[in-house]
């Protein structure tokens, strides 16, 4: 009798179902949730900042149906009240009174710097740079109230003025705000040149000050001028500080010590008490997109000074 084989006692095998939901099925499916959710948040981004554009801008020249743009940009007249929408004097003011804060603050703000990077301890870097990432978290508005309540009146005191506000309480006051933003980033650029290059300066004679004057300053400059764009930014940008010591009085300044207002000061004190669909609004938000094209300008001038390796990143 013959008896069956191993193979043929074993019971019949069952094929089972191939399915594709394994691990590199579940990373790829993974991977292309990700994908779709990133460019998603990117869209919306675009989305939202298009649409914020287009409702300033497009809300902004309406003004021109009413206003020459000659007028708008050229007149030194704002006065609402009396149909004169001459924005030349805000536009001036802020130009003026930001130009005078990154003359106080950018040689003091790379001072600071190259102490920091350079000169200063191992110890007091470590307490130095937590205070200025602190100051750098502190809100506007406390600055505004300090320089409200001490330095307006220092400046009323030794001046003689009679209320002592005005383009030179904001600049200072401002340059205490960018100090710490342009010192901070300044100093990382400082940090990131090479050791090498200080090395072949002093390997060539040069002293300490030579070496910081003509190599490392200079090898961190892309770095360094876009602190002094984003400190400039800022101070553009700046409102609740600068209504607080500035005077608003819409007025070119014909000195320092003199009330006068620029573009975000004029807007944030005005805009509350307008109708929407006026001429005076429709200005106030020209007045806005200046303000945001010069933002945007600074900001492409910022991605414009990368360099070339980091750009191809």
């Amino acid at each position: 009798m013959n008896t069956p084989s191993v193979h043929e006692q074993l019971p019949p095998k069952i094929n089972k179902p191939n399915f594709s939901f394994n691990r590199a099925f579940r990373i790829r499916l993974q991977n292309k949730m990700y994908h779709y959710f990133f460019f998603f948040s990117i869209a919306m981004l675009c989305l939202v900042l298009g649409l914020v554009i287009y409702l300033v801008a497009q809300t902004g020249l309406l003004t021109f149906n009413d206003v020459t743009p000659s007028e708008f940009f050229l007149s030194l007249n704002w006065t609402p009240e009396e149909e004169q929408y001459g924005a030349g004097a805000l536009i001036i003011g802020t130009l003026f009174l930001t130009g005078l804060t990154l003359i106080f603050a950018v040689p003091l703000s790379i001072g600071i710097a190259l102490f920091t990077a350079e000169i200063a301890p191992g110890w007091f870097k470590r307490i130095l740079r937590p205070i200025l990432d602190l100051l750098v978290g502190i809100p506007s508005v406390i600055y505004g109230y300090i320089g409200l309540t001490v330095l307006v009146p220092l400046i009323r005191e030794y001046s003689g003025e009679g209320l002592g506000d005005g383009i030179l309480a904001a600049s200072l006051v401002l340059t205490i705000m960018i100090l710490p933003t342009i010192s901070r980033i300044s100093d990382d650029a400082i940090t990131s040149v090479p050791e090498s290059y200080r090395s072949a300066a002093y390997a060539l004679g040069s002293t300490r000050l030579q070496t910081l004057l003509f190599i490392v300053i200079p090898s961190a400059r892309r770095g360094i001028m876009s602190a002094i764009i984003l400190g400039m930014a800022r101070a553009i940008g700046e409102t609740m500080a600068v209504v607080m010591v500035i005077g608003n009085t819409p007025q070119l300044a014909k000195h320092l010590i003199m009330p006068t207002s620029v573009l975000t000061s004029n807007i944030v004190m005005q805009i509350s008490n307008v109708e929407f669909d006026s001429i005076w609004s429709h200005a106030l938000y020209m007045m806005a997109f200046i303000l945001l094209v010069i933002s945007l300008i600074l900001i492409i001038g910022i991605r414009l000074l990368k360099p070339k390796e980091e750009a191809s990143a």
